[in-house]
């Protein structure tokens, strides 16, 4: 198998050089050119030239001397220098070199040459005589018999490995030297066209022959049933080279395995020394024919059975034809007959077939044989391969109609999911047979070599006992098949023809039944596996023998075996074996890159042919050839090549099965469909493979092939293709050829014009489709044969198209990255999914595509991290100054100043991501969008801290009046707290005393500082909003009841808000006389049964009378429509009026009611507005809770900013916070600590506030970053966010959290962030966190650089310090002051964080939550897109659920819907988009619903989908009441989903997001 790789291309020189005779050799057989006798050679050295110089004879010129030189024979030419190899040496030594199974598969080439091949060879070292029968092995003949019986010829065909034919044997052998060729004169009674064997008038042939001498060559003669067959059965002819006088052995083997010996003698002296052995030949019963080299006599018949023929002066045509009418008179009367198989039985010869380690081989083989002996064929895989029959086409069945599901949706999946678990069990309890333990025994259990045998073996002995059998169906098949194809052409539309095409369909069966071999083993394996993995899953059972299955495929399959990937009996691919079969590969070879090759072409198209010829493959296709499906096989890319190419093998992916049109029923035409999808989309360049050159035949396959392209470029998938058109009559006539590339250009566009209909798209021609050129992708292959088979040796033209072929496909894989294992696994997965799903563009999702996209999601967020905190740590810093009073304004050139060596390094990062990652290719698609989001957010972080800080500016200039006081206040009272002092300083130990002295005066104090100035008031919220209410002519009972109550709170996220509507007094709306009984069904209830009995009127004013149970929308409750259209005034009215009040300068002048008041306004004109469009009212309550719920939530903002407005302008708010700062200075001249201790302890006072500032907003910084690299739920893209906030759900089991989540999902990420960064900061990491803040280093570098804008500092009046002269004290007192706010800095609290600036949990909330947030239309999930904006890709999320979860229930009923959306566009059930419309859309055309659907891709979803069904189970009722609607009829949850475990599904969340 080693020689089975891809190598450098045959050069195509003229002449080889000797070193690469038996390469060049072998690839020429290889590809079945049977030129590779003839290779013309080209010398190695530069002494011996090309060919050997005529010697020249030095004489004078004379004629006599002429005529002397003419005569004379002793020219000095010198023999012995003659270096030529003979052609049958290489053969010979690529033969004895090579192991048995590359023997094999030489000998079998070599007879698709129809060459002969060694049956007796020498060993050339021990010359022990070697039958090497196990190379005969693997080649069957076809021939046909002609009898005459009755006057009536009748012909037979007969088809079967040689080895087992039983055929009459005739022996030629030379008893002494001849001048005649012996070789030559038995091909003329072969195939006198062509040399079967070789002779010495072949071109390349030598005197001398080395490894030939006493090379017994056998050959048949396979008639054709033809009148010009030269024999009417088939017959094997040996020829014995050399002297068989020299080579008694193999003369005496031959002599007594033959029917009749042909020995060839110079002459019949009796003094010649061949005289005994032709005596003893007389005397042998067997008939003899003696060929004299010197008698010119015709035949002559000497006694029964023995001839005598001359041969001197005699043409070869007369003495062939003369041969030929003997040898048939001889055969005429029934033979001793020849079987290869019983070389076996000869002694003193070496059969390799006895060779230890074949016969382990055979044994184990034939162990597992005599299970099935005497046995009907067609009932073994029944009997004992039970998981591949009926049982894996019932699943294939079943699950193909989870995507056609009608009816109650969820039940019918569970139903049949239930159905698919039963056949697993059945499958788990049926296997593994007998059969099966055996050969996985084997397998397991034999070193590679003897596997081989095995395999070998196992295929030759199970072909053995099918034989007869399927002949005869195929002799029947091919009758009927004939038939058919008559009437169809006569367009026959009678019942004969259905009833033909019946019997053809019957017959067909019976040959799948009967069809037998090694692929069918690898397929039970395949279903053992898949049923116990599936079982293991579901109960946690051990794993057993079953889980090394794919392990011994996956060594099967490096080794060069082809695998099965789609099952074409049952028209399934078997996921979950491929994928662990691909995944054992992927371990035992590494992820290694793949170019993956996919062949399309109709049965019998020559295509097996051409990929054994190109690749060497050998794919697992039965005696009978009559397997379906697509098998893989890989082929590896040798070293000396592997530099040119980015993937180390080729991947054939091959189908078998294909059907011509003409011929296939529609459910077969939907299999081929569906199998040149599937393998289209598999290849990184299709080969389609046309046999001849009529377009109507074509046409078959290439309205097959142009809709799997079309729906190719539909995914976004690319491959390349090339046209073969085999089997072409002139390949030489270049127009013609031009003319045959026009006609398929055509009919590619016409077939791209039909698939374009049909898939919907754009496309006039087939290059609008894929790039495709018809000059260069078009390849025209010879005919295969040299005239009529079965004697016909392929046409040299064919192997060169092969080769010419081979190498375009090479030169094209040369420009491909290929793809890896693992990729190729993926893509397999995606492909079937949605070819399952009919809609094949609908329902493909590119899971390779995905994973690339959400890496580059996680890198994203990095980038704008990188570019997030920077600028949080430049605002911090001019923010700072700022308060320092250095800057008075900000310029945007200076923030990108301080930006450019960040931003800079992100754009250098980014560039590197998408040049050398290695899914480039992939990546490119979103490069420029991704380049331009960056540059985006750049610019959004620029001018959003430009314009906070402007903001801070004005701030700063608005409080300048009190900063102009401060200084004045400090002075007056560090005067007061000087003279109070000096008054106490007898009491200065008594601490009680001075605390109560001072308290006694502080409050004058502070009186006579802010005389002159007006106090600010607090806000009293709470007042102003009742005011409010009552100025608008709303109760205060009302108003009261909401806010006593707390309902006003969750108005946003009520359930029903039925109790909210004024129902319409009307006579009509209480006519309760049309209600059914239907209707009623689930409502017992009084109350519900009276709001029932208007609302039913109510309704048909809505228009929502329809009776239809079509999803969805009305039930007792308000229809689901209008509770949205609520939901939603609510949501835009909070939006909008808090948007409003953001806009306020509360944090600059300061909170006025007059804010209030036109919020107030703004919402009840937005209700009335909503009132005007609605055919109801809402009641005055929704009015006040709304209200209530705007002012509550604008009120956290208000009352903040009033704060830090009342902080930056309000006198006595400033002198009460100084209070503590003055009784120390106070106490500190008590004690009589001098000017000097007080300034420094003035100073560390002033700088202690600013430092816990600037450390608290360091922290803010850091911690974020911290959380945001090192946090699971934060250091990933959107997705990632998504699966946590769930599981935190899951795990707390909060349902007023879950319902925020479905209402509000924003609301409710933002208060998980919170909770997160609460209990990362507050318990998890408090010593960490508490350790950001207590780095010494940090602290002395803070206080050190009062220059610098860390810190900001408030003047100080020194006029009460002028007595200060010893500076170094001071210096001393200020240090020792340091000492202490570094230890108390380590013991602050980290609540503290709270008053400042920046919080850690904002800044992640500003981070993580700009994305997207768009709604599913159906479930209301929310798109998991890291990108705010992502257009032109589709919104998409995982996680979708239920639509009751969401409120949605079915029409005119009280039942919620608990379908997922990714089952119904699966289904065929419809829906109406809203409401308001009559019109119904099929889910499976969801996108069509309008614009709300169409940027959606909803994928139908295989997964169990645990998480919401846990959650419906678990939360049933708080649903029920939360909706007031019941999970009952239609709706009722299925008793499947209760066995859910909450664990189980976590661990969903965590399937769903590695998908």
């Amino acid at each position: 198998t080693d020689f089975l790789k891809i190598g450098p291309p045959m050069k195509q020189d003229h002449g080889t050089c000797e070193k690469h005779l038996a390469h060049t050799f072998l690839q020429k057989l290889m590809m079945l050119d049977y030129r590779a006798r003839y290779i013309p050679v080209r010398q190695d050295s530069a002494e011996v030239s090309h060919a050997n110089p005529i010697p020249e004879v030095d004489t004078t010129e004379t004629e006599e001397n002429d005529i002397d030189a003419l005569l004379s024979t002793s020219v000095d030419s010198d023999q012995s220098k003659q270096t030529r190899v003979h052609p049958m040496d290489v053969q010979m030594a690529v033969f004895h070199c090579s192991d048995s199974f590359f023997k094999q598969n030489m000998i079998m080439k070599l007879s698709q040459c129809q060459y002969a091949l060694p049956l007796l060879v020498p060993d050339p070292v021990t010359m022990d005589i070697d039958c090497p029968l196990w190379t005969f092995r693997q080649i069957r003949k076809t021939w046909k018999i002609t009898q005459i019986k009755d006057d009536s010829k009748m012909i037979t065909m007969k088809s079967m490995p040689i080895c087992k034919a039983e055929t009459p044997m005739v022996s030629f052998f030379r008893l002494g030297s001849l001048s005649l060729s012996k070789s030559q004169l038995m091909n003329t009674l072969i195939n006198d066209r062509h040399s079967t064997f070789f002779h010495r008038n072949c071109p390349g042939s030598t005197k001398s022959c080395h490894l030939m001498e006493g090379v017994v060559e056998i050959a048949w003669y396979c008639p054709a049933g033809k009148p010009n067959d030269a024999f009417t059965d088939c017959i094997a002819f040996c020829n014995l080279h050399g002297d068989a006088l020299l080579i008694e052995k193999q003369r005496d083997i031959l002599t007594e395995k033959s029917s009749v010996n042909v020995v060839l003698v110079p002459t019949l002296e009796k003094s010649h020394h061949s005289r005994n052995v032709i005596s003893a030949l007389l005397k042998s019963p067997k008939p003899l024919i003696i060929l004299t080299a010197d008698d010119d006599c015709g035949a002559v018949q000497m006694k029964k059975g023995k001839y005598k023929m001359g041969l001197k002066d005699r043409s070869q045509s007369d003495i062939s034809d003369e041969l030929k009418g003997i040898i048939g008179k001889i055969l005429s009367e029934p033979p001793a007959s020849f079987q290869l198989e019983t070389m076996t039985e000869v002694s003193g010869i070496r059969v390799d077939e006895n060779d230890t380690v074949c016969n382990k081989g055979k044994s184990a083989a034939k162990k597992m044989v005599d299970l099935l002996q005497g046995m009907d064929v067609s009932k073994i895989k029944d009997k004992f391969l039970p998981c591949q029959g009926q049982l894996w086409h019932e699943w294939g069945r079943i699950n193909k109609e989870l995507y056609h599901l009608k009816g109650n949706i969820e039940n019918e999946k569970c139903k049949k999911q239930n159905e698919l678990k039963r056949i697993r069990q059945d499958q788990c309890s049926a296997s593994p047979s007998k059969l099966i333990k055996v050969f996985i025994e084997s397998l397991s259990s034999l070193p590679p070599t003897d596997k081989e045998y095995f395999l070998k073996w196992t295929q030759i002995l199970i072909d053995a006992l099918s034989a007869d059998d399927l002949s005869l169906i195929l002799q029947n098949y091919d009758e009927k098949w004939s038939e058919l194809v008559v009437l169809k052409e006569k367009h026959d539309k009678s019942d004969h023809l259905k009833n033909k095409q019946t019997e053809l369909d019957q017959i067909s069966r019976k040959l799948q039944s009967a069809t037998f071999g090694l692929e069918h083993m690898f397929r039970e394996m395949g279903q053992i596996y898949e049923a116990h993995a599936f079982l293991q899953k579901q109960t946690k059972m051990e794993r057993t023998d079953w889980s090394k299955y794919p392990e011994l495929a996956a060594e099967l399959m490096i080794a060069g075996h082809p695998m099965e990937l789609m099952d074409g009996d049952a028209g399934h691919v078997p996921l979950t074996w491929i994928s662990s079969l691909l995944d054992e590969v992927i371990k035992k070879l590494g992820d290694k890159k793949v170019f993956v090759l996919s062949v399309l072409g109709v049965q019998s198209s020559g295509k097996s042919t051409m990929l054994n010829a190109m690749f060497g493959l050998q794919f697992a296709v039965s005696a009978g050839r009559c397997t379906k499906g697509a098998f893989m096989q890989l082929v590896r890319v040798s070293e000396e090549i592997k530099k040119d190419f980015q993937f180390d093998y080729v991947l054939v992916v091959d189908t078998e099965g294909l059907r011509a049109l003409e011929l296939a029923g529609n459910a077969s035409l939907h299999h081929d469909n569906e199998l040149a999808t599937f393998v289209v989309g598999l290849g990184n360049m299709t080969l389609i493979n046309i046999f001849g050159e009529n377009p109507a035949e074509m046409q078959d396959i290439l309205q097959i092939v142009v809709q799997a392209f079309m729906r190719m470029k539909k995914v976004k998938l690319s491959p390349s293709c090339v046209f073969v058109h085999q089997n072409v009559t002139d390949i030489a006539a270049a127009e013609k050829n031009m003319d045959g590339k026009r006609r398929l250009q055509e009919k590619l566009d016409q077939m791209a014009q039909l698939a374009a209909k049909e898939e919907v798209c754009d496309a006039e021609c087939f290059s609008d489709i894929i790039a495709f050129d018809v000059q260069k992708d078009v390849k025209y292959f010879a005919q295969l044969w040299e005239g009529s088979p079965p004697m016909a040796p392929p046409n040299p033209g064919y192997s060169e198209s092969v080769q010419e072929l081979k190498n375009f496909i090479l030169s094209k894989a040369s420009q491909s990255a290929g793809i890896s294992l693992s990729q190729f696994k993926s893509k397999i997965q995606d492909l079937w999914k949605a070819l399952l799903n009919e809609n094949f563009v609908f329902s493909f999702k590119n899971t390779l595509e995905i994973a690339v996209y959400r890496k580059l999601e996680v890198q994203y967020g990095n980038w704008t991290w990188a570019l997030r905190s920077k600028m949080l740590t430049i605002e911090n810093q001019l923010y700072t100054r700022i308060e320092n009073g250095k800057l008075d304004n900000v310029e945007r050139s200076c923030l990108q100043t301080e930006m450019k060596k960040t931003y800079e390094k992100i754009k250098k990062d980014m560039t590197t991501y998408f040049d050398d990652n290695k899914d480039k290719e992939m990546l490119v698609q979103w490069r420029g969008r991704f380049e331009s989001k960056i540059k985006e957010f750049y610019d959004e972080q620029v001018n959003g801290v430009q314009k906070k800080l402007e903001e801070i500016i004005q701030q700063k200039n608005a409080r300048k009046k009190l900063d102009d006081k401060k200084t004045e206040f400090e002075n007056k009272l560090l005067e007061k707290s000087k003279e109070l002092a000096h008054q106490l300083k007898d009491k200065a130990k008594d601490e009680e005393e001075l605390k109560r002295q001072f308290d006694s005066v502080w409050s004058g104090w502070v009186n006579e500082l802010t005389a002159d100035t007006k106090p600010f008031q607090d806000i009293s919220y709470d007042k102003d909003e009742s005011d409010i209410l009552e100025e608008l002519g709303i109760e205060w009972s009302l108003i009261n009841e909401s806010k006593s109550s707390g309902r006003y709170k969750n108005i946003s996220e009520v359930g029903d808000y039925f109790d909210y509507i004024i129902p319409p007094k009307h006579q009509e709306f209480c006519d309760t006389s049309q209600k059914s009984q239907d209707d009623m069904r689930e409502n017992k209830n009084p109350i519900v049964q009276q709001r029932y009995s208007w609302w039913m009127s109510f309704k048909k004013m809505l228009g929502f009378s329809r009776q239809k149970k079509e999803k969805h929308t009305s039930g007792t409750s308000l229809p689901y429509d209008e509770q949205q259209l609520i939901r939603s005034l609510i949501d835009d009215v909070e939006q909008h009026n808090l948007d409003i009040i953001k806009r306020k300068p509360v944090a600059t002048r300061g909170y006025s009611q007059t804010y209030l008041q036109e919020v107030a306004k703004n919402v009840k004109e937005s209700v009335k507005e909503f009132e005007t469009k609605r055919k109801y009212a809402l009641k005055k309550e929704f009015t006040v809770d709304l209200l209530l719920y705007v002012f509550d939530r604008a009120g956290s903002w208000l009352s903040e900013s009033h704060r830090k407005f009342k902080m930056n302008n309000d006198a006595l708010s400033y002198l009460k916070s100084k209070k503590n700062q003055y009784y120390n200075i106070f106490r500190s001249f008590c004690k009589g600590n001098s000017s000097a201790v007080v300034l420094g302890e003035l100073i560390c006072e002033k700088l202690k506030s600013s430092a816990v500032e600037a450390v608290c907003n360091k922290t803010a910084i850091d911690l974020a970053g911290e959380m945001r690299c090192s946090f699971p739920a934060f250091n990933g893209n959107r997705l990632n966010l998504e699966k946590h906030v769930l599981k935190s759900l899951a795990e707390e089991e909060d349902f007023n959290g879950y319902i925020t989540y479905i209402r509000h999902p924003r609301r409710q990420v933002e208060t998980f962030i919170k909770e997160e960064v609460k209990k990362y900061i507050f318990t998890e990491n408090k010593d960490k966190a508490g350790n950001i803040k207590a780095d010494t280093d940090m602290w002395v570098e803070e206080f050190s650089s009062l220059l610098k804008d860390e810190l900001t500092f408030d003047t100080i009046s020194c006029q009460n310090f002028r007595d200060i002269n010893n500076f170094d004290f001071l210096k001393e007192e200020i240090e020792k002051g340091l000492k202490s706010i570094m230890e108390e800095m380590s013991n602050i609290s980290l609540d503290k964080m709270k008053e400042f600036r920046l919080k850690p949990d904002q800044i992640l909330i500003d981070q993580l939550c700009k994305c997207c947030w768009v709604t599913c239309p159906f479930c209301a999930a929310v798109c998991t897109n890291t990108l705010e904006d992502h257009n032109p890709d589709d919104h998409s999320v995982p996680f979708h659920r239920p639509y009751g979860v969401n409120g949605w229930h079915f029409k005119n009923t009280v039942e919620l819907d608990i379908c997922f959306c990714t089952t119904n566009v699966a289904s065929d059930e419809r829906f109406y988009p809203d409401g308001t419309k009559e019109e119904l859309f099929p889910y499976k055309q969801y996108r069509t619903a309008g614009p709300r659907f169409a940027n959606w891709s909803i994928t139908p979803d295989g997964s169990k989908l645990s998480y919401w069904k846990w959650f419906v189970c678990r939360f049933q009722k708080q649903l029920e009441d939360h909706y007031k609607l019941k999970f009952c009829g239609e709706g009722e949850i299925p008793s499947e989903w209760r066995n859910h475990s909450k664990q189980e599904a976590i661990e969903s969340l965590d399937e769903l997001y590695n998908l």
